[in-house]
Order: C-alpha cells, then sequence, then structure tokens
C-alpha cells in the first residue's frame, strides 16, 4: 500500500484520476481503476508509440505504457482508494515461438475484501487475440501460458515491481527498440 517515484499515487494527477473513478465498493472501483488502464491507456506496442514511461504519474500524463508501466498505474489507482494492489509476472514468447525469443509480461494482483482473496487482472489492452476481462471466479488474463513450449507463469504477488522491471524501463528511452531487443527474458522467481 506504499507509494513510491514508481507506483506514485501521492501525484496530485494520480490521485485526482482514482478519486475519479467510479464505484462504491472496493471491486467496483478496482473494475473501474482496470477498464481505466486497459482501454484508456494505449500499449506502447500497439500505438508504435516510442515514449518510455515508467512511473505511474508519468503513464498518465503520456496515457501509454507497456505493460510494465501500465501495471505501475493500475497498482497505483488502486492504492489511492485503499486497495491492495501487486504484481505478478509471466515468462511468454516474444511472438509465438520459443525460436522468436522470451520476454516477460507483466500484469496486476488486486485483493478485494469482500471476496477476501487475491485476484489477477491484466490491463494490458485488449486487441485481436487478446481478451483480457476483470473477473472474480475465473481468471482471464491477456495471455494463456503454454508450459510446453518454455513459458512460465511465476504465480508471485509482489508488493513492488520487480527490479529488472524497474532496471529495463530506466534504461531505455525507445519502447519499441526496447520491446524488439530490451525485455527481461526471465526473473529469479519461483514458478507454478
Amino acid at each position: 500500500m506504499r507509494s513510491d517515484d514508481v507506483v506514485n499515487f501521492g501525484d496530485d494527477a494520480v490521485r485526482a484520476a482514482a478519486m475519479a473513478l467510479p464505484g462504491e465498493t472496493h471491486e467496483e472501483i478496482a473494475r473501474a481503476a482496470f477498464a481505466f488502464v486497459r482501454d484508456d491507456i494505449a500499449h506502447s506496442w500497439d500505438a508504435q508509440d516510442r515514449v518510455v514511461t515508467l512511473s505511474a504519474s508519468d503513464v498518465l500524463r503520456e496515457r501509454t505504457g507497456i505493460c510494465y508501466a501500465k501495471s505501475h498505474l493500475l497498482a497505483a489507482l488502486l492504492r489511492a482508494r485503499e486497495i491492495p494492489g501487486g504484481f505478478s509476472y509471466q515468462r511468454l514468447t516474444i511472438l509465438d515461438t520459443p525460436e522468436s525469443g522470451f520476454c516477460i509480461h507483466a500484469f496486476n494482483t488486486v485483493y478485494l475484501d469482500a471476496h477476501r482473496r487475491w485476484i489477477r487482472v491484466d490491463a494490458r489492452g485488449n486487441k485481436p487475440g487478446v481478451d483480457a476481462q476483470f473477473t472474480i471466479e475465473r481468471e482471464q488474463l491477456a495471455f494463456a501460458v503454454r508450459p510446453d513450449i518454455g513459458e512460465l507463469d511465476y504465480r508471485c504477488n509482489l508488493p513492488d515491481p520487480h527490479p529488472a522491471i524497474l532496471e529495463t524501463l530506466r534504461a531505455n528511452t525507445d519502447a519499441i527498440e526496447m520491446y524488439r531487443t530490451g525485455l527481461p527474458t526471465d526473473l529469479a522467481l519461483q514458478t507454478a
């Protein structure tokens, strides 16, 4: 639930965006925050936007980010409304085969007090072939992991973005080039 320089929900614009989210219950607010980040913030690769965003306030101001940055904004919006939000990751193929290489994909965890449990949600942004939804009973992330070709679901619930993710965003100035050649391929985490 802490605010820092990345999940910076103390930022005036982030706080204002969080307070503008509709809903009374934590579930309604979390659903609205998810929809806002998924639908109103462009995924850098899909938009072919070269801007690299890192902090929640960067993502909100630029209205773009890769999955890492979008997860930072969603966590900040949730935390600003006193909803616990964390981070989870998958190792996926970049295209559709192991020969294309692997990359790390980020999304969020959300604690819903009415259900007394954490759920995982993926606000990456939908497009043909990607249909992530905010669901309680049945998880519907952007990508299904295929273990038979080396993909992994870390099934983690981290309170902070993984250091490799932050290092990647801080080391790059072109989101398209970062996406093509600069994404981490593995994380030092337990897998499920």
